[in-house]
């Protein structure tokens, strides 16, 4: 199953396809007793593509059952058991894809020429992904990291290891990762080869970056003046080989104090948009601002969902039952805010308890 929406990723994924590509959303959990219901639920939603495949004349037999077989190819590749809060499943002609989403989406089919992708948008910028980057004298891990957790990240040409050749285990044995071994030259080398791995990998998934190993190794990558320099630097040594819940332990304090930072940060920004005009608040208002490509800066509480009908001039709740709600309007204001270059930061439930969940800082 996907789970980095890197910036190619997305601009593959937003491209034309024959018609129908089909999107299939769902709600998933990530622990008991919620998660039981996830498979049954899963297989109906999946029932429901096929059910609406059928009945759409614009498809041929030939062209419905392709797609039908990739459906049921993605299918095959859910891995519940790894669930997160919702489930995207992309199905074209000779294709299929599988992501797991850190943020609850709505139940829904869509049939059109291009896949759905705002809440697969939302839900990475609301995760706000980061990267890990593990160094010891002999080895570099590269760690994805999301919301709660973080998993070692293979796709990337990581880990790194010094070659056998290069490497004497007799001494590392008998100094491990003390200062002297980083006085090494093959060391130094294999530190440089790690951080120009590691840029590349900016590049082309651009996020922000820790880097844990010894004071010695990290002071080595700040000399080297790569991608490592300009990073967050924790030290802490061991976790090149270490587990992702190692790893996760030795970032989090790291993490949510820039986290409070992060939100107080917001807040005064909005405070000072409001002193000068420039400030938006509630759904109505950003919905407005959003489509006019107004926002320059966009914040949303982590968990704040609203289901709503547009009236054409305003939006109003939805009732139960209500054909024409649209359950990710939040996910809809978060991404057209992106797609016209604005910030967008969540922020803790509670922070914008004045402004009703969302508000935003206008260009004019």
């Amino acid at each position: 199953m996907e789970h980095d929406l890197s910036p190619d990723t997305l601009a593959g994924l937003r491209r034309p396809r024959p018609y129908p590509a089909v999107t299939v959303l769902t709600p998933t959990h990530r622990r008991e007793p919620d998660n039981a219901q996830d498979p049954v639920r899963l297989r109906n939603v999946v029932a429901e593509a096929r059910k609406q495949l059928e009945a759409d004349p614009a498809v041929t037999r030939e062209r419905r059952t392709e797609v039908v077989r990739e459906l049921e190819r993605a299918l095959a590749e859910v891995d519940l058991a790894h669930a997160e809060e919702g489930l995207a499943l992309f199905a074209a002609p000779g294709e299929h894809q599988v992501w797991t989403l850190a943020r609850t989406v709505p139940e829904r089919v869509v049939l059109s020429d291009t896949f759905l992708t705002r809440n697969l948008v939302a839900a990475h910028t609301a995760e706000q992904p980061f990267w890990v980057l593990s160094v010891s004298a002999d080895r570099a891990t590269l760690w994805n990291g999301g919301t709660d957790r973080v998993v070692e990240d293979r796709l990337h040409g990581f880990p790194l290891e010094r070659p056998p050749e290069n490497f004497d285990p007799e001494r590392q044995e008998r100094i491990g990762d003390s200062p002297s071994t980083f006085r090494d030259e093959r060391t130094r080398q294999f530190l440089r080869d790690a951080d120009t791995a590691m840029g590349k990998v900016l590049r082309t998934s651009p996020r922000p970056l820790y880097v844990t190993g010894s004071e010695a190794a990290l002071a080595l990558l700040e000399e080297a003046g790569g991608a490592a320099r300009d990073a967050v630097h924790v030290p802490h040594g061991g976790l090149a080989q270490g587990t992702p819940e190692a790893v996760w332990q030795a970032v989090r304090p790291v993490l949510d104090a820039e986290a409070h930072r992060a939100a107080d940060a917001v807040t005064g920004e909005l405070a000072d948009a409001r002193g000068r005009r420039e400030y938006a608040a509630g759904l109505d208002e950003l919905w407005q601002s959003a489509r006019e490509g107004r926002v320059r800066l966009l914040a949303v509480e982590e968990n704040y969902r609203a289901t709503v009908v547009d009236a054409g001039d305003h939006l109003e709740p939805a009732l139960d039952g209500d054909l024409d709600a649209r359950e990710d309007i939040v996910d809809e204001i978060v991404e057209q805010c992106l797609e016209t270059g604005a910030e967008v930061r969540f922020v803790p439930d509670g922070t914008l308890r004045d402004a009703d969940g969302i508000a935003g800082v206008l260009r004019y």
